[in-house]
């Protein structure tokens, strides 16, 4: 008899619980933006800019910068995290972290990216930067770098919290920046389900992913007070579209919606688009410095709608702006002008090498080929060398295999210290041409990438272990 009175007092909880969900979901403000990712072009916006409860769409973020904390060597996918309490503590959705539990970072990613658990995220802001306020000064840097001028954080999983907002044009232009930096692990975003290490987790989105056609990403979100909130990508063909949703009233409700403004994107963008180069954000130790400066002086809590805000096809581009039309490097304006065209002469005369073969997944994201943060390699999927030095680095895409081949000289000869020896390569991608330099040790890579950050040129490190 005691049981059956436990279960119906759990049901009613349950019952009551859903209710006041849907209650205050229905209240919350409805915001929709509608982009081209090739090219940033706004199809549709309805309060795109009213600062709003993200909830778990601000996982993104977390996730985004431990992209970005793997590939500077801050952390590794196999660094084993140790579990703070304040991250154990964290309430539902959870993996079920333990304090002083050790797990390693690749599975804290897939649970917080799958499941939105956010025990897991908080876990992964303690792990890079020691602590919910530095991580969260992180996320705010990065945030203005990419052009997020109506977003402030306050916490890695999106727990609502006073001060701790977005809208829905800002969270798209996290959602391409997460497409076209990190492409190698966008693939985690459209799994169904994933190895959380402890378990095996579903994806919160996964409706959704199987529901739309050519759906691939990106990230649910919910709590009562921002309703149902989605950031949704689409490939079709050359085309892909971003949506994003907030304040949906049930499940749904946000997918019947999203599902619409992605349908009105495919139905308005062109066929063929070039895609503009996305150059991911830089954020320096004064940005950080400057970010926590100020941080009591952001607003404190989500504004109402704007009912008056225009709504309908804008023809403007979106940050991250196109890469210049000059293909000059900045840092490298010393070098002569002669010397680059000579070395481009000799450049296209000269017969193609076939020492190196590189095949990237940067090229096409594609989840059933990608590997779920795979061990290394991570970018290159094969290359075949000699001598160990099997690595190398990128310098993004160009319209022009002329433009990528300056580029990669002008690099060469104001780096010459660190790049002696490497192997200049331009591989056609259906967007353009990508710029590489290869025959690099891993070190070699490392120090050419860090140094050209410095100077605010776009740089990855690709390659593989032998």
């Amino acid at each position: 008899m005691g049981r059956r009175i436990g279960r119906t007092a759990w049901l009613a909880i349950i019952i009551c619980a859903n209710v006041l969900g849907a209650m205050a979901a229905q209240a919350a403000p409805f915001a929709a933006f509608v982009m081209d990712a090739r090219t940033g072009q706004i199809f549709y916006e309805e309060n795109a800019e009213t600062p709003l409860h993200p909830a778990s769409l601000t996982k993104m973020m977390t996730i985004y910068l431990a992209f970005q904390a793997i590939q500077r060597g801050e952390i590794t996918l196999d660094t084993v995290v140790r579990i703070p309490a304040d991250a154990a503590d964290e309430p539902p959705s959870r993996l079920g972290l333990r304090p002083g539990q050790e797990i390693k970072l690749r599975y804290l990613l897939r649970a917080a990216a799958v499941k939105s658990a956010n025990d897991a995220a908080t876990a992964i802001g303690y792990a890079i930067s020691g602590s919910e306020e530095a991580f969260a000064a992180r996320m705010n840097a990065m945030a203005q770098a990419m052009g997020m001028t109506h977003t402030h954080f306050r916490n890695m999983n999106g727990l609502t919290e006073e001060g701790h907002y977005s809208t829905a044009r800002d969270m798209s232009i996290l959602g391409r920046h997460m497409i076209y930096d990190y492409p190698q692990y966008y693939n985690l975003f459209s799994r169904r389900t994933a190895d959380a290490g402890m378990a095996q987790v579903n994806n919160t989105n996964r409706r959704f992913l199987d529901a739309y056609e050519g759906a691939d990403g990106i990230k649910t979100g919910f709590t009562n007070a921002a309703g149902y909130n989605l950031v949704a990508s689409a490939q079709r063909g050359d085309v892909r579209i971003i949506a994003t949703v907030f304040g949906g009233t049930s499940t749904a409700d946000r997918n019947a919606r999203i599902s619409r403004l992605l349908d009105m994107g495919f139905d308005h963008a062109p066929a063929q688009a070039q895609v503009v180069a996305v150059d991911p954000p830089v954020v320096t130790a004064d940005d950080l410095r400057e970010v926590a400066a100020n941080t009591d002086a952001a607003p404190t809590a989500p504004v109402a709608p704007d009912p008056g805000r225009v709504s309908g096809p804008i023809e403007t581009s979106l940050r991250p702006q196109p890469r210049p039309g000059s293909t000059v490097v900045a840092f490298a304006s010393g070098v002569k002008e002669e010397e680059i065209e000579d070395a481009l002469a000799q450049a296209l005369a000269a017969p193609p090498e076939p020492a190196t073969e590189i095949i990237m997944t940067a090229a096409a994201i594609d989840p059933a080929k990608a590997p779920l943060l795979a061990e290394e390699p991570e970018v290159v999927t094969r290359f075949s060398t000699s001598g160990g030095s099997l690595w190398g680095i990128n310098l993004g895409s160009y319209p022009s295999r002329d433009a990528a081949e300056r580029a990669l000289i002008q690099v060469a000869l104001a780096e010459s210290s660190t790049l002696d020896g490497g192997l200049r390569r331009v591989v056609q991608r259906s967007g353009g041409f990508d710029g590489n330099i290869m025959g690099l040790t891993r070190d070699e890579a490392d120090l050419a990438c860090r140094r050209l950050q410095a100077r605010n040129t776009t740089c990855f490190m690709i390659g593989t272990e032998e």
